[in-house]
Parts: C-alpha cells; structure tokens; sequence
C-alpha cells in the first residue's frame, strides 16, 4: 500500500487531504512545516509528498530542495498544493524538483488521478 506525506502548516488542511486518502485506501503521515518533514522521512518510506508552500520552521521549497538532495528521494513525486498562483510560484516549484503544482483545495478526483498516474496505486 501507498504512503503519501501530508506537509501542511495548517492542521484543517492536513485533515481534508488526510481524509481524501483515508478514502481511497493510502497510507499517510502528517508534517506541520518541512523541518518535521525531513526528520519523518528518515524513518518512514514516502511513496508521494503533499506539501504546502508557505510554512515556519522551513517552507515548501526549501524541503523540495533538500528532499531531492537525497539520493532515495531523488525522483519521489511530490505535489505543491498551495494557495499561491503567480506563474513566478509554479516556476519555483517546478524549479526547486515539483512534479506537479496545484492551487488549494484541490479535488478528490483530481487527487486520485494523480496518485494512479506518479505512484501507480490501484485506487
């Protein structure tokens, strides 16, 4: 089965996200800001990444960039769900190693459809 992380500073979103993969049958864990994202990552195997932008601690494109820096995270999908939408913030995402960018909150269907196609889960 499939772990997605959920890296979201804001606890109702992490829950929306949480529940849409509660639905669908996947595995998630949950980081407030992407410092807690790093530090999961090394005890746990992430098949997929959610993350917000704008966190404290340390923001989405700063985990993006760390994430990739690991040679076990080198090509692990990850999708920015973020409320920013300036063609400068797709930029940096995809930038930075996003494999998709999406504007909040994204749809179930939208999500599901992009779990088939970057992890190959059988939803």
């Amino acid at each position: 089965m499939a772990t997605v992380m959920v890296v979201d500073d804001s606890k109702t979103v992490r829950s929306y996200h949480g529940s849409i993969l509660r639905d669908l049958g996947v595995n998630f864990l949950e980081a407030e800001n992407g410092m807690e994202a790093l530090e999961k990552t090394l005890d746990n195997e992430v098949d997929l990444y959610l993350v917000d932008v704008n966190m404290p601690v340390m923001d989405g494109y700063s985990f993006v960039s760390e994430l990739r820096k690991q040679p076990a995270h080198k090509l692990t999908p990850v999708i920015m769900i973020t409320t920013q939408e300036a063609a400068t913030d797709k930029l940096e995402a995809f930038k930075v190693g996003a494999s998709l960018f999406e504007t909040k909150p994204i749809k179930p269907d939208a999500l599901k459809g992009y779990l088939q196609l970057l992890i190959k889960a059988t939803l």
